[in-house]
């Protein structure tokens, strides 16, 4: 009689999954327009769609999750996306609106205002190189540093406000250096946002906090009404509540032991 053998393991299937990667690839696509767009000086559509990777960025990880279809190449191709719609495009939207305009003060300020634009590009990739090594050692309700959507969007969003305003960016050329390089510095300090994650993942998906809802559903009512002042204040706010939130705590005063 033949001796029993245990079953073998299910063999893991070596293609990716496609749900996921459609919509990483879709934030990708968002990205790339926003820079074509900006280098053609259609500065709204490529706002617009920078907004549009920030949020299919907050849906292929979710829907990865939600249908059980995480991968590491799903990781390591969303970091990229990343980099592109998140780094690339709002330094180059940025460029072209206002900091290519630097070089009619002085050549060497033309330098300072391409120089302002890499900053914020190698900034946001340092920002996800940190992120990605420091996946599993972190409180997964806080995030250190601006993460890269947001400091996008407040790239963007302020573009936008100028841009609608009637604003050219060779007038407020100085304020978007300022915004600018704020924005890059902010995504690799040290200030912690909130992720926004309130519990651990349920059978129907991952939980937030009650308040996180509120904030969306006013959200959502200032977006018809006035979507890229809205976008702005939002952006904005969230970019100052890393620096009030260390000032707070440093000001707070230490237990006696």
């Amino acid at each position: 009689m033949e001796p029993e053998h245990a079953p073998l393991p299910p063999r893991r299937p070596r293609g990716i999954y496609l749900l996921p990667n459609l919509f990483t690839t879709a934030a990708l696509f968002s990205g790339f327009f926003a820079i074509i767009a900006a280098s053609q000086g259609r500065y709204e559509p490529a706002c617009i769609a920078i907004f549009i990777a920030a949020v299919l960025d907050g849906l292929d990880g979710r829907v990865a999750r939600m249908t059980n279809t995480q991968s590491e190449f799903g990781v390591q191709y969303d970091s990229l996306s990343d980099l592109i719609s998140f780094g690339m495009a709002p330094s180059l939207v940025m460029y072209h609106w206002a900091l290519e305009a630097m070089r009619l003060d002085s050549p060497t300020l033309g330098k300072i205002g391409w120089l302002g634009a890499f900053l914020y590009a190698a900034c946001a990739a340092l920002r996800l190189a940190r992120f990605n090594s420091q996946v599993g050692t972190v409180d997964k309700r806080w995030f250190i540093g601006l993460p890269s959507p947001a400091a996008a969007g407040l790239m963007a969003s302020f573009v936008w406000v100028m841009h609608d305003l009637g604003w050219a960016g060779e007038d407020v050329r100085y304020a978007a250096l300022a915004v600018t390089v704020a924005a890059g510095l902010l995504m690799v300090s040290r200030f912690r946002y909130p992720s926004f994650k309130g519990g651990k993942p349920g059978p129907q998906g991952e939980r937030v906090p009650f308040l996180a809802l509120l904030v969306l559903l006013a959200v959502i009512i200032g977006l018809v009404i006035d979507a890229p002042k809205v976008l702005l204040a939002a952006t904005a706010g969230f970019a100052i509540f890393g620096p009030l939130l260390a000032r707070r705590q440093a000001r707070r005063p230490v237990a006696a032991e």
